[in-house]
This record gives structure tokens, C-alpha cells and sequence, in this order.
């Protein structure tokens, strides 16, 4: 029997009960959380990491990665997972944001920088051009830093899908003619899960997306992440990973979904580590170059190695 098909037994916590004992947040050293918070705030910056609740934010800070999020604070999809303030009424965008990200990325002496956004539907080129500003805004004030994006599906514009798709890739051609050092877009969950998960966004979009990447621009490595927990199958994650190598994608990222708050889908199960070892195993057996898989990483966990 491979390892793609022999099934695993691990003792298995139910979500009603507490914590597991392999969930145990890093907290990081207290100055470090405080310097980065107070910068944020000064600035009126968002990260990622503060509002999606990262619990490895201190960590990240200490070894100087952080991930903004750009367009504001509210979201124009309301994902079932996703602890990012939704609304149907998103900020006006800041044309100033890019200027504030670059000092405090400079201020901070950041070696790495994961930008990400909001969904922005609402704007005619769906958020593209926040991302290149910034990156031009950082790059005038530390231009050896290494810049990562995590974009959303820049998808719409059209009810004609043709069209559409057209936009989707004319986005996504702007953004990485900026030349990030790497383009990271996470279909977060399996096929069968998505519509229930990602309101908003679809599983075939995204893997078009990944692809169209590596056709535009090949010397750019992709990147996905998947959470797990959500009512997943064991075979149905490594068709995940099957469907993303199949589209080129280099980097993944597996994590455990926590719940944000009662308002969002509940845990259906938490993976044990050695599980989350096994997926490893097989990514690494199908292609991908770079794998991060455990209870709690997340999309920018160790980005910068």
C-alpha cells in the first residue's frame, strides 16, 4: 500500500472538547509584538497578522516578516472562515497607504515583506494596483528587500466569462511585471468544500489563476495554501495537491483551521501533527519545492526561507 492510499490512525480531539495539546501558539518576545503594533498603529497601517489573529505573529515579527494588508479593513467577500471585517461598504482607498507601508517596513528594518489585500470587487481593476504601488513605495525606500504578494482572484468585471477571464490575467499581468520574488494565492480548501468555504471565489478559478502565473511570468514561483479541519477527507487533500501541481504551482503551505469566533464555521476536526508530517511527505513525493505543513502554519509562515 503507498503512501498516497494507506489510511493513518491518530488520536483524534473533538472540536467540542479543548485545545488539543499540539495547539500552542508561539507568543514571541512581548517588545518585539509591541514595537511592530505601535508602528502599525502609528501609521495606520493593517496587517494580516493582527487582524486575521496570526497566532505565529510573534514569531514572524522576531525575524523580521511581517504581512500588510492592504485596501483598507473590510472586505467585500464574506468567506465563512475568514476573521477580516466584511462589508458590503469598504474603505475609500488611501492613495497615501503605499507611502505609510514603505516607512514603516523601512522603520521596522523588515528583511522580508508578504503584501496581501482585502477583495476589493469594487474597485474597476479589483485591487491590482494597490499591490504594484506599494511594492514601487517600498522598493524607493529599501530596495534589497524581498517582496512576496497574496493576492486575491482579481475575478469580475463581466458577466461574460470570456471577458472576464480576459481582466482576470490583464490584473494579474500587472502585478507581476512589479517582479515579486514570489505570487501566492490560497484555494484554502478542498474541491468539494469551496462553495460553502470561499463564498465568492471558485476552486477552478483559482488553479486558472495559479496557472496563468507561471504562463505569464515562469521564473516567478507560485504558492497555495490549504487549511484543514473544515470536514476534509484525507484522499481529498492530496487531490488538492495533485490539482495544484498539475497547474505548476511550487510552494504550499497546510495548516490547522481555528475558529475565529462562533460565528464562523466550526472545527469539524483537529489533524494530529503526525498527519500533518504524512502530507509533507507526499507533497514533497509529487513536486512541490517548498512545503510547510503543521497545526499552526499559515500562508506567510517561515515566508522568507
Amino acid at each position: 500500500m503507498t503512501k498516497f492510499t494507506k489510511q493513518t490512525k491518530y488520536s483524534t480531539v473533538k472540536p467540542k472538547q479543548r485545545l488539543p495539546e499540539w495547539i500552542k501558539p508561539t507568543i514571541g518576545r512581548a517588545s518585539q509584538l509591541e514595537r511592530v503594533q505601535n508602528l502599525v498603529k502609528e501609521y495606520r497601517l493593517h496587517t494580516i497578522c493582527e487582524e486575521g489573529r496570526c497566532p505565529n505573529r510573534g514569531e514572524c515579527y522576531a525575524s523580521g516578516t511581517a504581512t500588510f494588508l492592504l485596501g483598507g479593513s473590510i472586505c467585500t467577500r464574506s468567506c465563512a472562515f475568514c476573521q477580516v471585517d466584511k462589508g458590503t461598504t469598504p474603505s475609500q482607498v488611501d492613495p497615501l497607504e503605499p507611502q505609510r507601508v514603505a516607512k514603516a517596513v523601512f522603520y521596522l528594518k523588515l528583511q522580508y515583506v508578504v503584501l496581501t489585500s482585502v477583495a476589493r470587487d469594487d474597485l474597476p481593476d479589483h485591487g491590482a494596483s494597490l499591490f504594484t504601488k506599494t511594492i514601487s513605495a517600498i522598493r524607493e525606500l529599501s530596495p534589497s528587500i524581498s517582496i512576496e504578494v497574496l493576492t486575491p482572484d482579481f475575478w469580475g468585471g463581466s458577466i461574460d466569462k470570456t471577458i472576464a477571464t480576459e481582466k482576470q490575467r490583464e490584473r494579474l499581468t500587472t502585478i507581476l511585471k512589479a517582479k515579486p520574488v514570489c505570487f501566492n494565492h490560497n484555494i484554502e480548501t478542498v474541491e468539494r468544500l469551496q462553495k460553502e468555504v470561499r463564498r465568492g471565489a471558485t476552486y477552478k478559478r483559482s488553479l486558472d489563476l495559479l496557472r496563468a502565473s507561471q504562463e505569464i511570468d515562469e521564473f516567478i514561483p507560485t504558492k497555495s495554501g490549504l487549511m484543514l479541519g473544515l470536514g476534509e477527507k484525507r484522499e481529498e487533500v492530496i487531490q488538492a495537491l495533485l490539482d495544484l501541481r498539475s497547474v505548476n504551482c511550487q510552494q504550499i503551505t497546510i495548516g490547522q483551521y481555528l475558529r475565529p469566533s462562533l460565528s464562523h464555521l466550526p472545527v469539524e476536526k483537529y489533524w494530529h501533527p503526525e498527519e500533518f508530517n504524512d502530507f509533507k511527505e507526499i507533497s514533497y513525493e509529487l513536486g512541490f519545492n517548498k512545503v510547510n505543513s503543521g497545526p499552526l502554519v499559515r500562508s506567510s509562515y517561515h515566508a522568507s526561507q
